[in-house]
Order: C-alpha cells, then structure tokens, then sequence
C-alpha cells in the first residue's frame, strides 16, 4: 500500500502540489459546451477530496475566468483554509512577435484579473516557433517578473531538451516542464530526463492516459474512426496510436495493463498514471477533468493505493518493445506542435 504522502509532490523551491492535476483543456471549447456553474460545482468536488492543483492556459477558453469564480465562491463561504491549499498553473501562449517587457507584463496582468490573483503560482510558457529566437526574450521577461514576485513560479510547455538548455544556460530558474508521456509515447525517457536529473526540474505529464483510449472501454474493440471519436483527445491520441504502432499492438497492451490492473484491483487507467508516476523526474500527471459532466475523484485516487512491481513493469516492457521509435518519427518533446 502507497503511504498517503504519496499523494503529494514538490517541485524545485519547495513548491508543493498533488501529484495529479486537475486539467482544464476539457473547457475550452474543443470537448462540447461546458455549464460554468456546474463546473464551479465540480471543481469544489475535487477541492474537498485532495485535488488541489489545476492546470490551466489562457487560452483554454473561460479556464481563468472558472478559476476566479472558484476562488470567489470560496472566499463568500468562509473557505479560505481550502482555498489556501489550491495551486493554479497556467500558461501563456502568444503568437510568434517581437517580445517586449511591456508584451510580457500586459499577458500577465490579464491572467492576473482573469483569475483574480494579485500573485501567480506559476506561469508555464509556450513558443510555438524556435527559428524565432524572442522566446529568451519572452523567457527572461518572465523571469523578472519572478524576481518581482508577480509570479511565484516558472515553467515551461513543450520546449524539447536543446531548448531547456538554453535556458538553464542563461541562468532562467525554470522549475518544470510540461510535455506529453505515457506508455505509448516515452520520448521524455530519452533526452528530457537526464536534462531533468540534473538540473531538478520536473516534468508535468499530460496525455497519460491517451485521452481515455487507455481505458478498458477501448480493450477487445475493433479501431474506431475518426468520427466515432467523441472529443479532439480522442481524436489526437488515436493518430498517436498509429505512430506508436498499431491497432493489434494496442490491445496486446491493453490486455497485459488489464491483468495487471486485475491483480492490483484497479484499472487500466490506474495502471497507466502509476507508470508514469513512478518516474522520478515527473513531478505530476495531468488528467483532463469534464467539468460538470463527469468526474473520475474515486478513481483517480485508487492510482495511490498500489505501486507497480517489477514484474508488472517486466510485462510491460515484452509489449513496447515492439513499438516504433517515436523519437525518430517526430522527434524531442513538443516536436509534434513544430
């Protein structure tokens, strides 16, 4: 049995979180029309049982303005200690330009009263284009921003290992990166790790659970199309799975990952979360929740309640060994947004 410390995790300066986030891309647009008060709703649900760290972006479209309305709500009812315990992460993603301190602190401010917070926890940067080289302008403006305790954290989003460098070279206190990991895409095992290793930034994991494909709705089904697929998740990591493998490999995988679950008295999920969990240089895993349409609280917490054994990992690898290369194929993290 996991010890319930388990649970909680750090992040370079002691920055404390839960070791799954709350992911809030399911509200932005791209996953079906959200209810804003049955989101508030859901996301107290999560609060009260553990799950107090969010991630979010400023352009998941209303994540910050659901994150303001959380906070009010709790502030109005006198829960200021829960409140206390929350961590919003959030991101900018400005389009390729030319980055001025002024560009810099105009986003965050905005962030700042979308959210309602004078100070934000952190702030995980995005450049979507690397021949343009403003992102270590845009990098180091944040990082002022930092030192003025407008932002108590950095990190970063999808930035590959040549580009962490850079910015450990140039002295950036850069404490994560979000990336994309899981049992069908390992490229962060490559390079990302040892970079992280070294250098005590955490990775924050999304794409887990392959948009729920590594689900056992999905174990002993033909492959669905595109258009069988309800949600742009869905979508995204069905075309992952076909460069990973294939639709024969997959349930090969998903068959092992549910004798194992079996064993443990979890599922599939479970399994997959606490595989990435284990890595020591990822700091959390994100799992999109669909606010105010369905939650997965009892579920997600089951991922602490069993560690996976070496045999279990044994397994797992006789299947991914027959993987393709994704390394090769599309490249370092964040490659597959360049």
């Amino acid at each position: 049995m996991i010890q319930e410390s388990d649970r909680v995790g750090y992040l370079k300066d002691g920055l404390q979180i839960h070791r799954i986030l709350n992911g809030m891309w399911q509200v932005s647009g791209a996953h079906g029309p959200i209810d804003r008060k049955a989101a508030i709703k859901n996301m107290r649900d999560y609060a009260e049982h553990g799950f107090v760290t969010w991630d979010l972006a400023d352009h998941y479209g209303p994540a910050e303005d659901f994150v303001k309305d959380f906070r009010e709500s709790l502030i109005k009812e006198g829960k200021q200690e829960l409140l206390s315990k929350m961590k919003f992460f959030t991101k900018w993603v400005p389009r390729p330009q030319k980055i001025t301190r002024d560009v810099v602190k105009k986003a965050i401010d905005l962030s700042r009263r979308r959210m309602g917070m004078e100070v934000l926890d952190m702030v995980q940067f995005h450049w979507w284009d690397y021949d343009n080289k403003e992102y270590l302008n845009a990098m180091q403006y944040l990082d002022e921003l930092r030192e003025k305790d407008i932002i108590k954290h950095l990190g970063v989003t999808n930035f590959d290992t040549k580009r962490m460098q850079e910015f450990v070279d140039l002295g950036i206190n850069v404490i994560s990166n979000q990336v994309q990991y899981s049992l069908i895409d390992r490229r962060p095992e490559r390079k990302m790790a040892q970079l992280c290793k070294k250098n005590d930034i955490k990775l924050l994991v999304y794409g887990t659970l392959g948009g729920g494909l590594l689900t056992e709705r999905f174990l002993n089904k033909p492959s669905p199309s595109r258009y069988e697929l309800q949600t742009a998740s869905l979508q995204k990591y069905r075309n992952m799975v076909y460069r990973w493998g294939d639709w024969e490999l997959f349930q090969k995988l998903l068959t092992t990952l549910r004798e194992i679950a079996k064993k443990h008295e979890v599922s599939i999920a479970n399994v997959a979360v606490r595989y990435v969990l284990q890595k020591e240089f990822v700091g959390g895993a994100i799992i999109g929740a669909r606010l105010g349409i369905s939650d997965h609280i009892t579920e997600n917490a089951r991922v602490f309640n069993f560690s996976l054994e070496n045999k279990d990992l044994q397994e797992i690898e006789a299947i991914l060994i027959d993987s393709n290369d994704l390394l090769k194929i599309i490249g370092d993290c964040g490659d597959e947004y360049r």
